[in-house]
């Protein structure tokens, strides 16, 4: 007779080891010690093995480091945020987890509820009164306030989560916050009992403790929102249960509010909550046998899970307590089989408890911001003494480094914080060197993208009436040399096509023999193709023609447009709002009340001015070869481009950056504030967007747009890796490696300077390292 396999016998052995020994189960309080030693009393007369021994501590902190630390404990039950900082901080995995129905099984779901005579939505809650279950409570408390951090909703600064929710709230009932610093606006609304006793304990004192106390806190008018589980409205309405307080209500008079801004019946609670919150869940270490716990626990149960069992495992009445070791709600304990703490929790909680687990003792002091020049250290400087003064934390400490390459490579190796970016540098910072966008900037109070548009505009005129796949030969417009929407955009796109083919890299040559003439402004115009400055005028003297700045009158967005509205080229590569900002939107054939107005009404291009009714109308260039009015820009367009980004390591807690740059912008974001510095104006400092673009209005959380790939957008990356993906010599090759920030040190034979957006190769065969940012762009 063939003997155990190898698996079986060392399954056998080490059930024979833990037999030998005792699960050691922790407990947080004395009742709870009480019953898991009758529970273990239980076991034994049943001969369960093996034998179970309970052991107290103070939390269930102190329990995990019972767990994780000392190995005097194996297992606890914990709640979902429990069970997030166990696994992400301790490596416990849950093994077992509780059932409490069989309609949603493992899990519930966490809801907001408002009175269906409101008019609220999950986007319109700042200032409202809100009624929760608890401090700390999964679906009263971590849920929602971790889903407004997360989304951007609640900005909060330095950690301090309690005072952000105090300010963001109109008064609250939020049991358990007595003791709190700001117990004045977040138990607001508490009452305590019928004597007024227990105002705002975290016990039934309170009359608007627990899931049914919350409903109650919005039920008789206290509050406008209620943060409860599902099942809660259906549990205290329409008769099912009587309190003295509930009678007459009916669950049709309540609604609930959906993450995408709409709201829902009560019973549409799968379609419409904040987060589906999982099951209680036993944890062990690692190396425990999560599967022989389960079946200890599973004996268990099938003895002791009956009304007239000797034991009762999910009762704790008897001990005066709720919810002592399980859940009284469970109906069974059923085996974890992934064992990961993420699988467990699911993505809509983890998001949640994202924004939410901000611990003020691991925030750094100062934030190390990178800065690249003298009038931006000068305006760093001011900045950081500005947000001290007002005690904004963390405070800033200004870093100079030689170029946003080596910003991004200072805040990898932990050096610097964090720095502004824009999309190209982006790229770069999170491919290259994994950085993470922590907040993003936003130009037009109606556009809440943070992005704008890359168009190719044409003149209406019938004579002119040619496609983009039908820019072969026709002048071209550029706003500068490295410019995003007038430049890569373009360029890559024409690349990606196949309508430009450079050779050996030289994206330059390849672009001057595509167009037959352009204006493209350029800082250093040596070694440049003249027929990409044979559009270009300079000033009213004819002097510094196709310098790259303002002397040069085809210079900038609106510069390009000029270039077309003059008649010098044929086709301008523009953002979506350089055509409103300078021009008669009339004259444009656009009805004054649909017109989008993007941004800037006010603004104009030099002489001869705003074109205005009854002068040349335009129409965009649509990449599928169709055209289309300039309005139509979010269907006719090359790319969206991503707004800049406040760029960090992945393991800065973005939300404390972004509610230090919200807090600030409170106080300085505005231009005319009283309080000594702007923080998104340079005109003080002789330069221009310097730390944040000057046409930023306000600074914007990223929400779920976490990684590089999210905030910039598959457009633009398509049209960004168009430039780097074409087919060269290896020399080109290699050296589009080092454009992702990793130095290339090999040769490269093509023209010294004729490098466009591609690495610039020099004549001489020395070792040449090169970023996008180096090519003079806007």
């Amino acid at each position: 007779m063939r003997g155990p396999s190898v698996a079986l016998w060392l399954f056998l052995a080490l059930r024979t080891v833990l037999s030998g020994r005792e699960v050691q189960w922790c407990t947080t309080s004395d009742p709870e010690q009480q019953k898991c030693s009758d529970m273990s009393h239980a076991f034994q007369r049943a001969g369960i093995q093996p034998a179970l021994r309970c052991v107290q501590g103070p939390s269930a902190d102190h329990c995990i480091q019972l767990i994780t630390q000392a190995g005097e404990a194996d297992a606890i039950s914990l709640d979902g945020g429990a069970i997030y900082e166990a696994g992400k901080e301790h490596g416990l995995t849950p093994v077992v987890g509780e059932v409490y129905d069989q309609e949603v099984g493992t899990s519930y779901y966490a809801v907001a509820v408002v009175k269906r005579s409101s008019n609220l939505t999950i986007h319109t809650l700042k200032g409202v009164k809100s009624c929760h279950t608890g401090i700390n409570r999964t679906a009263g408390w971590n849920v929602p306030v971790g889903y407004l951090v997360e989304s951007g909703s609640l900005s909060v600064m330095g950690c301090d989560v309690l005072k952000a929710v105090s300010e963001y709230f109109g008064g609250s009932c939020v049991p358990g916050a007595g003791e709190t610093s700001y117990s004045e606006s977040l138990c607001r609304l508490c009452r305590g009992n019928a004597a007024g006793e227990g105002v705002c304990d975290k016990s039934p004192l309170e009359r608007y403790y627990d899931y049914s106390g919350a409903f109650r806190c919005l039920a008789e008018g206290a509050g406008d929102v209620a943060f409860v589980k599902h099942s809660t409205v259906l549990e205290n309405t329409d008769g099912k249960t009587l309190p003295s307080w509930g009678q007459g209500l009916l669950s049709q008079d309540f609604q609930l509010l959906c993450l995408d801004g709409s709201r829902a019946d009560v019973t549409e609670w799968r379609q419409c909550h904040l987060a589906r919150v999982p099951a209680h869940a036993v944890v062990v270490r690692a190396d425990t046998d999560g599967g022989l716990i389960f079946r200890l626990l599973n004996e268990g149960q099938r003895l002791f899970s009956h009304e007239n069992s000797s034991f009762q495992m999910f009762s704790s009445e008897a001990y005066g307590q709720k919810n002592l070791l399980f859940k009284d709600a469970t109906s069974e304990l059923v085996p974890i089989a992934t064992q990961t703490y993420e699988a467990w929790l699911g993505p809509e909680y983890l998001r949640a408890m994202k924004g939410l687990l901000c611990d003020s003792n691991r925030l750094p002091h100062y934030l190390h911001w990178c800065v690249l020049s003298t009038p931006e250290i000068q305006k760093c400087g001011d900045m950081a003494v500005a947000f001290s003064r007002q005690r904004l934390r963390p405070e800033i400490q200004c870093v100079s480094a030689e170029s946003p390459q080596h910003c991004m490579e200072r805040i990898q190796a932990g050096q610097i914080d964090a720095v502004t970016l824009r999309g190209e540098d982006i790229y770069t910072a999170g491919k290259a060197y994994g950085l993470v966008p922590a907040a993003g900037e936003q130009y037009a109070p109606e556009d809440r993208s943070s992005s704008y548009f890359v168009v190719a505009v044409v003149r209406r005129n019938s004579s002119y009436a040619f496609t983009l796949n039908e820019l072969r030969g026709k002048r071209s417009c550029h706003p500068a040399l490295g410019s995003p929407a007038g430049w890569d955009i373009p360029v890559g796109a024409l690349v990606r096509r196949g309508f430009v083919q450079p050779r050996d890299c030289d994206v330059l040559t390849a672009v001057s023999e595509f167009f037959s003439a352009s204006c493209v402004p350029v800082n250093n115009p040596r070694h440049y193709p003249s027929s990409l400055c044979a559009l270009c005028v300079g000033d009213e003297q004819g002097r510094n023609k196709c310098v790259g700045n303002s002397q040069e009158r085809y210079f900038g967005y609106s510069g390009a447009f000029r270039c077309l509205a003059e008649n010098a080229g044929d086709v301008a590569f523009v953002k979506h709002t350089t055509v409103f900002d300078n021009t008669d939107v009339r004259g444009l054939g656009i009805q004054e009340d649909s017109s989008p107005s993007p941004s800037s009404p006010q603004a104009t291009i030099p002489s001869p001015g705003r074109l205005s009714s009854g002068r040349r109308t335009m129409s965009c260039c649509v990449p599928n070869g169709a055209r289309a009015e300039v309005f139509q820009f979010k269907d006719c367009n090359l790319a969206q481009i991503p707004s800049h980004a406040v760029m960090v390591r992945p393991d800065t807690n973005i939300f404390a950056v972004y509610g230090l740059l919200d807090k600030a912008q409170g106080l300085f974001g505005d231009d005319h504030n009283k309080n000594g510095f702007k923080m998104f104006d340079s005109s003080d400092y002789h330069g221009q967007d310097l730390l944040f673009k000057d046409a930023t209005i306000r600074a914007e959380p990223v929400g779920e747009k976490t990684t590089y790939l999210d905030w910039l957008g598959p457009d633009y990356v398509a049209a960004l890796e168009g430039m780097l993906s074409q087919q060269c010599s290896r020399a080109g090759r290699a050296g589009a490696a080092g454009r992702l920030g990793k130095p290339w040190t090999g040769r490269c034979t093509a023209h010294k300077g004729r490098a466009g957006v591609l690495p610039c190769c020099p004549a001489s065969p020395e070792p040449v390292t090169r970023t996008l940012s180096e090519h003079g762009a806007l």
